[in-house]
């Protein structure tokens, strides 16, 4: 299923900062709005951006009520998460989401965490989003200034008139050519949404996967859930990305995916590290196995509805 491409930016639009996951560190997130004006954005702060609930960036409801309050604020033309940490699943069962449909066509942009949160918009809104870094991480917002690589390819993926450039990989796991809207995210939250209804369904869809600090028995025990969960049931490939800190992961990705007879790329650097480059989740991607790339295709985004 393909969704929506919502209107992409241009200078002078306004975009929401919000942080429905994890605590903020203010001094990363004042160097990453100022890398977001500096492209020609207005940056306005969710009002409760800045509290703290232990591991959360406060108590449920006040999350969910900043990110709502942005997305129907009808000034705000994307909503940029923050960051991921830990927290934006507990928000699905509090979020109106007819009221979100309401609001009309934005962006999302976000990534690790806010998996559970591409998945919810794609099932409620029927949007595509952005799976990319975030103004309050290392990516954009080290002291020594962004990483040019990842925030030029932001700003490519987000801004009207930009055509980003395909992501190459390091290695083919299996060979071929697959077109289709990607779907997808880190894998963590990947398996932990199976069973409820936001669960990834990747039935004519290009997977991607990626993850940061998970040992790789954790990480064949959550392709092992997704696949007997049917989740992988008619993919038609995989786009890997970035495994930061697992180990000697590449073995096991192997043995667990390849049997699916998809076409494979891996080494993408989407997800954590750096560079970390975005992918419209929802839009159609082409994994093309000769050039060990994985291309978004952009149509028609301007005159979304």
């Amino acid at each position: 299923m393909h969704e929506r491409t919502p209107p992409r930016l241009a200078p002078g639009d306004t975009v929401a900062l919000v942080a429905p996951s994890g605590p903020l560190d203010a001094e990363r997130l004042w160097r990453g709005r100022r890398v977001l004006t500096d492209l020609g954005l207005n940056v306005v702060l969710g009002s409760r951006i800045f509290t703290r609930r232990g591991y959360l960036a406060g108590p449920d409801v006040a999350r969910a009520a900043d990110l709502q309050e942005a997305w129907c604020d009808p000034e705000v033309a994307a909503v940029i998460c923050a960051r991921g940490g830990y927290g934006a699943g507990r928000l699905l069962d509090l979020i109106d989401w007819d009221a979100m449909k309401s609001a009309g066509s934005k962006i999302l942009v976000g990534s690790s965490d806010i998996t559970a949160l591409h998945l919810a918009f794609a099932r409620r809104l029927g949007l595509a989003t952005v799976f990319g870094p975030m103004p309050a991480c290392a990516t954009l917002a080290d002291p020594e200034g962004p990483e040019p690589y990842s925030l030029g390819h932001l700003h490519t993926t987000l801004f009207h008139g930009h055509t980003p450039t395909a992501v190459t990989g390091d290695r083919v796991m299996s060979e071929g050519r697959a077109v289709g809207p990607m779907i997808g995210g880190n894998l963590t939250l990947l398996a932990a949404m199976c069973g409820t209804p936001y669960e990834m369904r990747a039935e004519g869809h290009i997977v991607l996967l990626e993850d940061v600090g998970e040992d790789p028995y954790r990480i064949d025990r959550m392709l092992t859930q997704l696949a007997q969960n049917g989740a992988f049931d008619g993919v038609k490939g995989f786009a890997l990305g970035s495994w930061v800190d697992c180990g000697n992961v590449l073995p096991i990705l192997a043995e667990r995916l390849i049997p699916l007879g998809v076409p494979i790329v891996a080494g993408l650097p989407i997800g954590h590290g750096s560079p970390q480059f975005s992918v419209w989740l929802g839009a159609d991607g082409v994994i093309d196995t000769e050039s060990c790339s994985l291309t978004g295709l952009i149509s028609d985004t301007d005159k979304a509805p």
